[in-house]
């Protein structure tokens, strides 16, 4: 299949293997991903790469799709995690769905924890720019 991809690229000299290229994961991304489930000493051949990459291609262009559907109709412009998750359940993907979501949910925590202790040392370095004034009485 990603033999008759490329021939049809290939002939056409106006760009279209760039655009190819575009639409696909990069292999060496693909390789490394497959490596860390096999044994060390375990070898992939390129046609197994190239197919991997055609297929989570075409997995992420069609999720993505449907969850850019989804927000094409909310008037949204901008796809976030929550959509990927709704566009995998919606999909039929429902296991990989909530696995998505609890990673999301940690992931969102660590990012604010980050944003928070970021802002806290911020402040610490800070000097103060004016002197606490004394507190007013607004009954007079």
């Amino acid at each position: 299949m990603a033999q008759n991809m490329g021939a049809a690229s290939s002939s056409n000299d106006e760009g279209g293997s760039s655009r190819e290229q575009d639409r696909l994961l990069p292999i060496a991304n693909v390789g490394r991903i497959m490596k860390q489930i096999l044994p060390p000493n375990a070898k992939i051949s390129k046609e197994a790469k190239e197919t991997m990459q055609e297929c989570v291609s075409e997995f992420i262009g069609f999720v993505t799709g449907e969850a850019s559907d989804k927000c094409r109709k909310e008037r949204r412009k901008t796809l976030n995690g929550d959509d990927v998750c709704w566009a995998l359940g919606t999909l039929g993907f429902d296991d990989y769905g909530g696995a998505l979501k609890r990673y999301l949910h940690r992931y969102r925590e660590s990012e604010g924890e980050k944003v928070n202790q970021e802002r806290v040392s911020t402040e610490e370095m800070e000097e103060p720019t004016h002197t606490n004034p004394q507190p007013r009485n607004y009954l007079d």
